[in-house]
This record gives structure tokens, C-alpha cells and sequence, in this order.
């Protein structure tokens, strides 16, 4: 793995706005960046990435049944009481799921580190199958990269794959999201497309545009019944909703389905370590409050979580980050080294939450800017890679998008 600065396309930015590619840059900084890409091997890709991926979304699988068996575990991810059984109910009845991004530290030398799951609303996803693709293209022809680049890089044919695998052909889907955010309207976007590639009807509506009929049915801004709703809009966000009282009643598939909230939820980082101690790209994970009890030889923790703790405890004393359950872009994160705060996110909007605390694994540096690895999931399997960069060590709304490509 390796960063390489590569020539800019000339008209690159002509190309993004026909495309309606309108967050390349935000927040007053450059967003896509393609003024270098991250090279990557076959074998780092196939070995390091794509086949660690695809096991850890089988394990994470796993995890939702063990959770769902826990009133304990469906505590401490704070899940709201009166909203379990329709969590608990889309596992039972298999509500199908699209697709999630684990975020990785990786450095081209040893296994890559699940930093957390974004299972339910991840973004970046056009820019990822799409845009990214794009550059890949132009560059080859153009002679800046040579023949025989690669890309790993088949989401968008696996969401087509996908949607066709769970729909019927002439099926309609309703696309949501929070309007006037156009980094989400991509997201949806994308989706849509691979839907209708699928040969699906795709119908988007602003969130706050969605009825409810007389009959308990969810209605778009044109008072069609909403069968199947894709929606950018959490799941921890969504359970505490006055609408989520109607999801049951409502006869409306939603995607992702609930039991990704157990998923989207970094409660699931201690609940994977605890499952599958010691697996190479597992970091050790603990809820802070077991933590704080068990070096405090209180009882309330039990021993095989206290046994846990102690094996770990040279590694989290040598660094670790402190997060909460519910968080994102890096929001309300800590990272400590000997008991010393190195980095904190200024913004601290989800400080109220339960927090985990996860050993610590710093990104590589490149140029001064430390990158994170997006591995795709679709269906059951992982497609494809996006990649984020950052000055800080904490990855955060600044962060740039960085293309990659595989040599041949």
C-alpha cells in the first residue's frame, strides 16, 4: 500500500457538476481528491481486505442473534424497550439487508482493524462505486495509469445483483432522505440507480414529506403507498420517532431493516470481542462502565468479562479510544495513550451516550494525512473499497476522498 501523486483529470470538475456530483467539495475544503491515489497489491486487496470483510459481516450476523437472546446486551446498546420486538421481529422474519461499510486501520503490513461498522446509513457511497470508477477509466485512457490497473470496485453491480436477488422485476421502491443534504441525496441516489438498472420503479421523496394514511400506511408526497422505503435516516434516530409506533402496522418493508440497528450501534465492538476473543481483525473492546468496575474490583462485572478486561489491560493502558455507543463522523471520540488525551473531536454532540472503550490502532500517515479504509459490504459479501483521509487521527466531516487502484 502505498500513495502515489498522480496528474489531476483536466475537466474533472465539469464532469462532477453533469454528474450532479455537487459535494466534491465541502465545508470550504476540497472533498474528492485526486491530486494522489492509494496503490494497492491483489494480494492486499483479496487477503488483507476483501476476504476479512466478507468473514467479519458473517460474525457481525452472529452477533445480532446473541444480542436479540440478551435483554442485557439490548440494554447496554440502549436499545428502547418499547421498540425490541420490532427490532427482534425483522430478524425473525429475515427483512433483507442491502449493504454497510466497515471502516478499517490498515497499512499494507499486517491485518487490517475493524474500527467500527456503519451498517445502516453509510455514506460515500457514490463517490465509492461511481465517481471513483470513473477516474479509474480516464486515467487508463489517458495513459496516466497503465494498462492492465485495477480498481477493487464492484458495488454498483452488486447492488444491482442485489436488489434483483430480493425484487421482483417492475417492483416499486421509495427512496428517503433529509432534505437539502447533498452528500445524502448521493447516497439515495445511487441506490435508486442500481434499482432501477434492476429493473425496479425508483421513487425518491424528502423525509419530512412522508403521511400517514388513515389505514396506517407510510404515503409519499404524491399520496403513493410506500411498500418498500429505503431510508437514510438511523435506526437509533428512528426508534425514538413518533412514526416508529406505525412500522409495524404499516405493511412497509424498510431498508436497511431494524436488526441493523444492532449492527450500527459501536456497543457491537465489545460484543464481537467478547464472542471472538483474539481474532485477527477484532481490537479489543469493552463497555467503559465494566472497565471502570472491573479495576475498581467491584462484582458487578462478571468474570469472564473481568478475565477479559485483564488480558487486555496492557494493551488498552498503552492506548485506546473511548467512544460512545451512538456517534458519527467521529463526534464526541477520545483517544488516549498512558492515560494522556492525544486527539478529541471538538465536536461533542453525542457525549450524553454510553461509551466503549476499544484498544488503540493508529492509522498509517501519508503526506501528513492518515487514511481509513471503507470496505463495502453488499448482501453478505464485500465488493469493493472507499477511502477517507484526514489530518487528525480521528476521522472526521473534513475528511478528503482519495481514489485507489490496484497495479498490474
Amino acid at each position: 500500500m502505498d500513495k502515489i501523486t498522480l496528474p489531476e483529470r483536466p475537466h474533472w470538475r465539469t464532469q462532477a457538476e453533469e454528474v450532479g456530483f455537487t459535494f466534491a467539495d465541502m465545508h470550504g475544503e476540497p472533498y474528492w481528491d485526486e491530486t494522489s491515489a492509494y496503490e494497492f497489491t491483489l494480494d492486499q486487496i483479496e487477503t488483507d481486505l476483501e476476504d476479512p470483510a466478507t468473514a467479519l459481516h458473517a460474525m457481525c450476523r452472529e452477533a445480532v442473534a446473541h444480542i436479540l437472546a440478551s435483554e442485557h446486551l439490548m440494554d447496554r446498546l440502549a436499545i428502547p424497550e418499547d421498540r425490541r420486538d420490532l427490532v427482534a421481529e425483522s430478524w425473525r422474519n429475515g427483512d433483507p439487508e442491502i449493504y454497510g461499510r466497515f471502516d478499517f486501520a490498515y497499512d499494507g503490513q499486517g491485518p487490517a482493524k475493524l474500527l467500527e461498522y456503519n451498517a445502516d446509513t453509510p455514506t460515500s457511497l457514490y463517490e465509492s462505486a461511481a465517481f471513483q470508477w470513473q477516474w479509474l477509466e480516464d486515467q487508463l485512457a489517458a495513459g496516466v495509469l497503465p494498462e492492465g490497473t485495477d480498481q477493487f470496485n464492484g458495488i454498483h453491480e452488486a447492488l444491482v445483483a442485489r436488489f434483483g436477488e430480493i425484487f421482483e422485476e417492475g417492483s416499486d421502491l421509495h427512496f428517503t432522505a433529509v432534505a437539502g443534504n447533498p452528500e445524502d441525496y448521493g447516497t439515495v441516489e445511487a441506490m435508486g440507480w442500481a434499482a432501477r438498472e434492476a429493473g425496479m420503479g425508483a421513487h425518491y421523496c424528502d423525509l419530512d414529506k412522508i403521511a400517514l394514511s388513515t389505514d396506517g400506511q407510510f404515503l409519499d408526497d404524491q399520496d403513493r403507498r410506500m411498500a418498500v422505503l429505503f431510508k437514510l435516516y438511523p435506526w437509533e434516530d428512528l426508534l425514538r420517532d413518533d412514526y416508529s409506533a406505525h412500522i409495524s402496522g404499516s405493511g412497509c418493508l424498510f431498508l436497511e431493516p431494524a436488526w441493523k440497528a444492532l449492527l450500527s450501534n459501536k456497543g457491537l465492538l465489545p460484543v464481537l470481542w467478547q464472542m471472538f476473543e483474539g481474532h485477527p481483525n477484532l481490537l479489543p473492546a469493552f463497555f467503559e462502565q465494566d472497565v471502570i468496575d472491573a479495576m475498581s474490583g467491584r462484582d458487578t462485572v462478571s468474570p469472564e468479562t473481568a478475565e477479559a478486561i485483564a488480558r487486555a489491560e496492557t494493551q488498552l493502558n498503552t492506548g485506546h479510544v473511548r467512544k460512545p455507543i451512538l456517534s458519527r463522523e467521529g463526534a464526541s471520540v477520545t483517544i488516549l495513550k498512558a492515560g494522556k488525551v492525544i486527539e478529541e473531536a471538538k465536536n461533542t454532540e453525542y457525549a450524553e451516550h454510553p461509551r466503549i472503550l476499544q484498544a488503540y490502532a493508529p492509522l498509517p500517515r501519508f503526506d501528513g494525512f492518515r487514511p481509513v479504509i471503507g470496505a463495502w459490504i453488499v448482501g453478505q459479501a464485500c465488493a469493493g473499497i472507499g477511502i477517507r483521509e484526514d489530518r487528525s487521527r480521528i476521522t472526521q466531516d473534513l475528511s478528503r476522498f482519495k481514489p485507489h487502484y490496484i497495479k498490474g
